[in-house]
């Protein structure tokens, strides 16, 4: 009976460690999705615990080894042995439950994500447009709105092919990205067309905030993809842009915007239309 209980507690503390030591694995794969911050460092401490109580399990079962006579003397080891399970499953829980937001977060994210110009899609568009739009209205905040185009497109893709076109607007999201405002919202307006939402900013702030864009493409180089041995080809593209402040609805404020964009396409493109007005681009 004794070497039976002296087994168990034995058997009941080893497997405590060992439960301890594979934790370590979903720990250091949860520790590996978090960014860096708090929320990290304090899952790092629990890291450190578990490696203390490794060693405190260890040394445990080296000091008791041959101790356990009686059956209470299992209380302990199975304390040990039950908690160790305890913090392997809630490190396997927190890393499943880390995977499972990630995962809805990237479906999510990729239902209202252009896929090739890697901003919001049109549907995505529509809906903050609409929030936007009764946003401003019941806090009275002013809304302002951008529509651009990229000019002569089609020659690009007449004279470099499809997929020249398609690295032209995947450059162009990311360059927009990268030119905007943390609270701007950019998307796929159609085509080669971008609308960018300008929260709490009023028509004429947006121009000048369009003839900047404006000059950001104008001065942006694009690589094309070239045949093998020949020297990268580089080409730039200028960008027509419409902008309009809200008034009344966000179905005058498209159709405003609509219009200035095509009548700086009329105009000559390369140029910012405000409204009905027309602002030339400096040279």
């Amino acid at each position: 009976m004794q070497n039976a209980i002296l087994f168990i507690g034995n058997g009941l503390v080893i497997t405590g460690i060992l439960v301890l030591a594979i934790t370590l694995v979903p720990l250091c794969r949860l520790l590996g999705q978090l960014p860096t911050g708090s929320t990290r460092a304090q899952w790092r401490i629990l890291a450190a615990l578990v490696l203390f109580f490794i060693t405190g399990y260890t040394v445990y079962a080296t000091l008791n080894w041959d101790n356990g006579n009686n059956v209470i003397d299992l209380v302990v080891p199975a304390v040990f042995f039950f908690g160790a399970i305890f913090v392997f499953m809630v490190c396997s829980l927190s890393l499943n439950t880390a995977q499972d937001i990630i995962r809805i977060y990237t479906l999510q994210l990729e239902s209202v994500t252009d896929p090739l110009m890697g901003i919001f899609n049109r549907r995505y568009l529509e809906r903050r447009l609409k929030e936007e739009g009764l946003r401003s209205q019941r806090y009275s905040q002013p809304l302002s709105i951008l529509l651009l185009d990229v000019d002569y497109f089609k020659g690009i893709n007449d004279t470099y092919g499809h997929q020249s076109g398609d690295l032209v607007l995947e450059k162009l999201g990311q360059l927009m990205l990268n030119s905007v405002r943390e609270s701007d919202i950019v998307a796929r307006y159609g085509g080669d067309e971008i609308l960018v939402i300008l929260p709490n900013t009023i028509d004429s702030e947006a121009f000048l905030f369009a003839e900047r864009l404006r000059r950001i493409v104008e001065r942006f180089e694009i690589e094309l993809p070239n045949k093998s041995g020949e020297r990268p080809l580089l080409i730039s593209i200028t960008v027509s842009i419409g902008v309009a402040g809200f008034n009344q609805s966000t179905i005058d404020l498209v159709e405003t915007v609509d219009k200035a964009l095509y009548q700086a396409k009329d105009e000559g493109r390369n140029m910012v239309i405000l409204g009905n007005e027309v602002f030339a681009p400096a040279t």
